[in-house]
């Protein structure tokens, strides 16, 4: 734990909050359009069900996007799930005008943004209480002393677990071969995640429901191949629930996941 975790009782928060500076358009729908959006966390620290922050009637689900960019995936898939609410934790400033530019290109009304750190929300979120976990090419954090600041973990995994529903999805991408192995090594070794993949297609190919984003566009040009990981959560009554420690079963194409990246 850090001296801010200790401290604070939050994770420290790396990266920077704002880039270039916004265009006037970009202010003016910071101005308008977040305060409505934005969600918070209650100051008593007491769980609030995430399905209120949509209103009436609530969502028939929520998913989570931690990490939107600039919301092309996010907002995809907003406007093809109307029933669903859609919950996006992002705390740099761009990204969050471009994803309410998007929010109101598309007069989407079940967006809501939680302006921190992801981790955040998942820890002040109540038990079974997503549908869908979703991180698109999070920071890797290349630097060998820098892997404790790498999203999947095994403190964020437990969060992530306890808060889907059984059956619930965690999908998760990444450019990085290294940070590919990571995710791989890391979700597997949970009990509470199954890896979904059958063979190397499944992991290779981007499922047809998951648009491609500016980012991954980049990616690619520059020769770079992701990789696209989905994982269930499994029945809390299930076996491998009850185990302490990391399961040592590792699905046969675990063994050379990067080959052909």
């Amino acid at each position: 734990m850090s001296r801010n975790e200790a401290t604070t009782g939050r994770p420290p928060l790396h990266g920077r909050r704002q880039g270039r500076k916004l265009r006037g358009g970009q202010r003016d729908l910071m101005e308008r359009r977040l305060p409505a959006l934005r969600v918070a966390l209650p100051a008593s620290g007491a769980p609030i069900d995430p399905r209120r922050w949509f209103g009436d009637p609530p969502p028939r689900a929520v998913w989570l996007e931690i990490g939107t960019g600039a919301g092309e995936h996010l907002t995809w898939q907003a406007a093809r799930h109307p029933d669903v609410g859609f919950l996006a934790a992002e705390f740099f400033v761009n990204g969050i005008a471009s994803l309410l530019g998007k929010v109101e290109a598309g007069n989407l009304a079940n967006v809501r943004i939680f302006q921190d750190d992801g981790r955040v929300l998942l820890a002040g979120l109540p038990d079974r209480s997503l549908e869908r976990i979703v991180a698109l090419f999070p920071d890797p954090w290349r630097k060998r002393r820098h892997h404790k600041r790498r999203l999947v973990r095994r403190p964020t995994l437990d969060d992530m677990a306890r808060v889907l529903r059984d059956g619930g999805e965690l999908r998760l991408a990444t450019d990085h071969g290294g940070y590919l192995a990571w995710m791989l090594r890391h979700a597997t070794d949970h009990p509470a995640f199954r890896w979904l993949a059958e063979g190397p297609d499944d992991w290779r190919t981007r499922p047809d429901d998951w648009p491609r984003t500016r980012y991954e566009e980049k990616a690619l040009a520059a020769g770079r191949r992701p990789g696209y990981l989905r994982f269930a959560r499994r029945p809390r009554d299930h076996p491998a629930q009850g185990l302490r420690k990391p399961t040592p079963e590792r699905p046969p194409i675990l063994e050379r996941p990067l080959r052909g990246l």
